[in-house]
Formats: C-alpha cells, structure tokens, sequence
C-alpha cells in the first residue's frame, strides 16, 4: 500500500531542520505556509460540501496555516469564523504575515463559537509539541470533542507529540490530518494514529535534496522499502537452493502453534522445512503433516543435531515450545549454530529470570537474529532498559542495540528495529490479526524469508507487511489457519 507515497518518517526535529535547510535553499517561508494552508483547504474540498467553518488557530506556524486555510476556504464561498488562541500582537513571522492577510474577524478563543460549526480546522498545535494542553486551548480541545463535527487536523492532531504518538490529555480527534512534506512517527504510532484519522501528506514546495543531511534514519513499512530483495525463484534454481527452515514444536499437547510457523514458512517460500518434534509429539505431528518434514529431535542435543546439517540455514523456536528451561537451552543450542534464528514467544519468556544468558548468546552472533515479542514479552525480556518513557519505536531500537538482534515489537504499530538504528513502522489496518496464532505464522513467514537470503531486517518489515496484507484482504472471521493459504496472492503481487 501507499507505493506512491515518501516512505521516510521525520521526527519534529528533523522536520525543523528540513524547514531551515529549505530557506538556506531560497524557499520563502510565506510561500510554504501559504502552499500548507491552501492544501488543507483543497482536501477539505474535496471531501465535505459547503457548511460553517470555524478554525482554531495557535500562536505559531501551525496558527498561520490556520489562517491561509481560512483565507482561501472564504475566498471559495465558505462561512468561516477564525479563533486565536494567544493575542495577534504576540504573532510573528510568517504566521503574523498570514493573520494580517485574513480579512475576516479575529475572535478570541472560546467555546461557544463551536455551538454553529459545521467543521472545524484544528490549527492549534503542530507535531512538535511534546507537553500536555492547558489553557484555552485545552478547553478548545476537549470543547471540539463534545460535539458531532469533522475536525481537520493541521500537521497533526493537536496534543498527539509527532515523535512518539503520544496523546495528552486531552487531544484533538480528528477526522482528516493533512501534513507536509513527510509523515512524522506520531502519525503511524499509536495512539496518534487513531487520533489524527485519515492521514493525507501533501508536498508545498520543500525540495527533496533537504533530506541528504537529515539522513532519516524511520521509515513507514511498505513495499517500496524491501521489494527489490524479496527472493525471485529462477529457472534453473532448485528447492535447495531456496533455504531450509527448522521450526520447533513443543510437547504432544503444544504442537499447532510449532506447525503454524512451518507452514508459514513454507508459504512465504522456503524450499524445505521441517519440524523438529519431541519424540512424544511425533505421532500427532506426523497425523498433520504433508508438505512439511518431520524429525525427532529431543531435548537441546537434538535440536543442535538437527541444526549441524548447515542446508538448515534458518530456524524458529518459540510457538508453543513451552517455559523453562528445556526451551531455554534449546534456544541457547540454536544460536550456537550458523542458522538465521527467529525466536518468539516461548523462547522469549523463558528467559525472564536470566536475560543476559540470552543477550550473550545473541550479541556478536555472525548468522542473523530476529526477535519478535508481543509488549508483554518485550517487557519481560528488556525490562533492564530504562527507557519506559521513550516511544515506542525508540524501544525497539534501545532492545535491537542491546540485543544485536533484529527487534520486531509487535502490535497494530508494529515496529522492525535494527541494531544500526534502522527502523520501520507499520501503517497497516488489520485489526482481524489480534487472533490466537497469528504471530507464529509472521515468525515462520521470517525465517522462510530469511532461509532465502533476505537480510534479516528486510525479512522482518516485508514479513509484517505481507502478513498484515493477506489478513486485511480476508477481512472479519480470519483465524490463523486462514494466514498462510492468503500469503501466494500477496507473493504474486509483490513480485509481479
């Protein structure tokens, strides 16, 4: 989705520093903030007809954009009413410029100007703001939210901090956020996302050459960002040449979750994989099987026995492998291998009371890792980082460092971390994958990638994309069992 649209995620920061380089780049900060405003007044258009506009505008930039929305939704036909919240007087610069160009009263914020609005235009706050509402513009807020009205956000919603997503209390709903020249994390991460709606990015005139010196290091996860590496089967190629994934199963009672990750590994195109099963799980695992190998392998001495075959170049462990300490050690024997491990789950928890045995066995490791915990198990894992206030994505970076591992921190924003401070957030809308089993079929989908030759990070983000794609295109009454017969079609398309 979005293949047209920038990938790269700016933090207010960054952003603040794209505007600066565009003015050393001879770009009038009049002609941008006019080129925002009427943006948000032609996407306005473009959705609602006609009815009482009443904007609320902030005392900096945002305020300004404000104000030329105003301006040329009034110069279209439209009744519009503009709020300052702050005194004209305190304006500066291009927002003050664009005030004075609003030929319109100027009211003082207040809550009862809402009572008529047909829409309202948040233009209070933009991303950059990081401290709770107060005020009148906390009255305004939640004065918006008590009535039955679109509201359009400028840049985002206000109260949503653009680096985190973070909402305070309160903040702004809106329907449609329109922002500029790039998303901000705030816009995918949630809870912001919920908050700013439907989200439109218009370009106003930034050049695109800004972005060499920010070397933005966040992304949106979509296709454009790993396509050209997904694995291309060849004429002449063969099922060895394709990888071989061994995912674990755990006792006679907990095999399905194991066989899940098989077969979403083998959907997303591994040449072979097997199941590496208990000896008391044989029979039941074998009852279930096709396609997909079978081997016993008991205790961690059959798992690296399995694993010293080098043609079984990656592995995944955790889908109902049960916790303690056999998972424990079974884990430990497969990062001693030269495999591309995936570990989930159980492999995760069992090692909550002894996390820097893991962190020593992963750290260094020349085969790649992937780790893909839920927020409890991420909280259980990396609970020695102290970092409870930081965003969601710089959690998963602060864990990828620690870790040396690929950390995928699952969720409806999941974020794809690397240890270089590479990250990609999820923008999917796929709320029919909060289902039992459905991350052990993403955790095989990562390592058949990963068995074919896709860097580990890449692996990850396409993982998390196909896998959200193919539950979004069964829509409601998905159950996991539906994932890997849906993953063929997304393939086709990817690689089309």
């Amino acid at each position: 989705m979005h293949d047209n649209r920038p990938l790269e995620l700016l933090t207010p920061a960054e952003m603040g520093e794209a505007d600066r380089l565009a003015a050393e780049a001879g770009k009038s900060v009049d002609d941008l903030m006019d080129n925002a405003g009427r943006a948000v007044a032609e996407e306005i258009c473009r959705r609602w007809a006609s009815r009482p506009v009443v904007a609320l505008c902030g005392p900096g930039n945002n305020g300004g954009d404000g104000f030329v929305a105003a301006r040329y939704l009034a110069e279209w036909g439209w009744p519009v009413r503009v709020l300052l919240a702050g005194r004209k007087e305190a304006l500066k610069g291009a927002a003050r410029r664009a005030a004075e160009a609003w030929t319109g009263a100027i009211e003082p914020a207040g809550t009862s100007a809402l009572d008529d609005a047909g829409l309202i235009v948040d233009a209070l706050f933009g991303a950059g703001l990081s401290r709770p509402l107060e005020g009148v513009a906390a009255e305004l807020v939640a004065a918006a939210g008590a009535r039955d009205v679109p509201v359009v956000a400028v840049d985002i919603a206000s109260g949503i901090d653009g680096a985190t997503g973070r909402a305070g209390a309160p903040a702004m709903a809106a329907s449609l956020t329109v922002t500029f020249f790039r998303l901000k994390p705030g816009h995918l991460l949630l809870p912001g996302r919920i908050r700013c709606g439907d989200v439109v990015l218009r370009q106003i005139g930034i050049p695109e050459q800004v972005l060499r010196p920010i070397a933005p290091r966040t992304w949106e996860n979509a296709p454009a960002l790993w396509r050209s590496g997904l694995p291309r089967p060849g004429l002449a190629g063969h099922k060895y040449k394709r990888g071989h994934v061994l995912a674990a199963t755990g006792s006679a009672s907990r095999t399905g979750a194991g066989r899940m990750a098989a077969m979403g590994a083998l959907r997303a195109g591994a040449g072979l994989v097997t199941v590496a099963s208990p000896a008391n799980a044989m029979a039941v695992n074998a009852a279930h099987l096709t396609a997909i190998m079978l081997i016993e392998a008991e205790g961690p001495e059959g798992f690296a026995a399995a694993l010293a075959d080098a043609r079984r170049n990656a592995f995944v462990i955790g889908p109902g492998a049960g916790i303690g300490s056999g998972t424990a050690h079974k884990v430990l024997a497969g990062l001693a291998s030269g495999a591309m491990a995936v570990l989930d789950a159980d492999a995760l928890t069992s090692f909550e009371t002894d996390v820097g045995r893991l962190m020593t066995a992963t750290v260094g490791r020349g085969a790649e890792t992937v780790v893909t915990p839920h927020e409890g198990e991420f909280s259980r894992v990396f609970k020695a980082l102290p970092i409870e206030s930081e965003s969601k994505c710089e959690r998963a970076r602060a864990a990828a460092r620690l870790s040396d591992a690929v950390v995928v921190l699952k969720g409806a924003d999941t974020v794809i971390a690397h240890p270089d401070g590479r990250a990609a957030i999820s923008a999917a809308r796929a709320p029919w994958l909060a289902t039992a089993g459905a991350g052990d079929v993403l955790s095989g989908m990562i390592a058949g990638l990963g068995a074919q030759g896709m860097p580990a990070f890449e692996a990850a983000a396409a993982a998390v994309w196909m896998h959200a794609e193919a539950a979004r295109r069964h829509g409601p009454g998905l159950i996991a069992e539906d994932l890997p017969g849906l993953i063929p079609a997304v393939l086709a398309d990817l690689v089309a």
